[in-house]
């Protein structure tokens, strides 16, 4: 849904930047951004044919037999599904503000709830777009997140004075307004994904391959934070008790949804949890 330069926003403010200066190879997956001719990317092809051949990639250019996966939102939704899949790469897995368990969804309820009880089939309605427009990503995150949309000008005009913060502002700014578009049939797997609750139930299938969370054996770190409409900590908190690792932590931390991603630094709790493991 959004670009992920929001990770390396600018120096001073990257995510990237922290792991580079305490010594880790970065590398970062983009999804790209798909047109109508990618409407049926399912949910099966970003985690085979994206997820699983960038960690092959990654592992055959780093020379090394294991790595440390980040997945940030619905990245990291995909890195748990693709560690409990195929785990055996994996030494290390960190989920940042991830949704997990969608019994309560904090966005569009009553619209879960509806395809719940069949009272509400968007299918038509993905088989006339196929794409979803970015537009509408950027309008619907808007609806839950900030639908009177001017707090962030009146925190521009009170620091205007400060050409450091004015250059993050606008920086900030555009990525909030860069959405990208959405694979039709991906969104449709979500929407199954979500109404089911299937990755929480077991029930959801990646080639033929059921998916459980208990097959995860990576070191398992989850951090919430305080101020997520988006993704509150009680989606996230849940797969501690589906994963059986010795190994596994959860913290809720303060801060809003990207705020881990605008620090300039790993947050102390991350760094000091990696850098025993990696």
């Amino acid at each position: 849904m959004n670009q992920p330069y929001i990770l390396d926003l600018t120096p001073g403010t990257s995510l990237v930047e922290g792991f580079i200066s305490n010594g880790y190879d970065v590398y970062l997956l983009d999804w790209g951004s798909p047109q109508y001719e990618d409407k049926d990317l399912t949910l099966e092809d970003y985690i085979v044919d994206y997820l699983q051949q960038a960690v092959k990639r990654a592992l055959r250019n780093s020379r090394v037999s294991e790595i440390s996966m980040i997945g940030y939102c619905l990245g990291g939704t995909l890195s748990a599904i693709y560690a409990a899949l195929f785990q055996e790469s994996i030494r290390n897995l960190v989920l940042l503000t991830t949704p997990i368990d969608m019994s309560r969804p904090p966005v569009f309820d009553k619209w879960i709830q509806a395809i719940q009880k069949g009272e509400l089939d968007l299918n038509p309605l993905i088989d006339i777009w196929g794409i979803i427009p970015a537009e509408y990503i950027k309008y619907g995150i808007r609806l839950v997140t900030s639908p009177i949309y001017f707090s962030q000008y009146l925190s521009l005009l009170r620091q205007a004075y400060e050409t450091q913060y004015v250059v993050r502002w606008k920086l900030f700014n555009k990525w909030t307004n860069d959405h990208i578009p959405f694979s039709g049939a991906l969104l449709r797997n979500l929407l199954d994904l979500v109404a089911g609750n299937k990755l929480i139930n077991g029930d959801l299938q990646i080639k033929g391959k059921s998916v459980y969370l208990e097959n995860i054996t990576a070191n398992l770190l989850v951090i919430s934070t305080s101020e997520d409409r988006l993704v509150p900590d009680e989606l996230s908190q849940p797969i501690m008790d589906k994963v059986f690792v010795k190994d596994k932590t959860y913290k809720h931390l303060k801060g809003g949804h990207v705020s881990l991603a605008l620090k300039g630094r790993m947050p102390d709790v991350l760094q000091n949890w990696l850098s025993d493991r990696s």
